[in-house]
C-alpha cells in the first residue's frame, strides 16, 4: 500500500521532516517514491514551518494512498492557513 507520511532528517534535537510518498514496507526514513512538501516543527520567526503541494497530495489520494494521521493534520492545518 502507498502511503503518505512523514521521513524525519535534520540533527539531534533539531527535527525535520519531509512529507513523502511512499511504499508502506519501507522504513521510516528509507526509499520513497516523491517528496511533496516538509514540516519544521522548530522553525524560527520568518521561516516557513509546513509546506505541501496539495496538487501532489490530491493525486496521490485519487491514486488510493492513504495519510498517516500527522500527514491527515499537517493537510487541514495547511488547509486552513492557505484560506486565510
Amino acid at each position: 500500500m502507498v502511503v503518505i507520511r512523514l521521513a524525519r532528517g535534520g540533527a539531534k534535537k533539531r527535527p525535520f521532516f519531509n512529507v513523502v510518498v511512499a511504499d508502506s514496507r519501507e522504513p521510516r526514513d528509507g526509499r520513497f517514491i516523491e517528496k511533496v512538501g516538509f514540516y519544521n516543527p522548530v522553525a524560527n520567526a520568518g521561516d516557513a514551518k509546513l509546506r505541501l503541494d496539495p496538487a501532489r497530495v490530491s493525486h496521490w489520494k485519487s491514486q488510493g494512498a492513504q495519510l498517516s494521521n500527522t500527514v491527515t493534520r499537517l493537510v487541514k492545518q495547511f488547509a486552513k492557513s492557505a484560506a486565510v
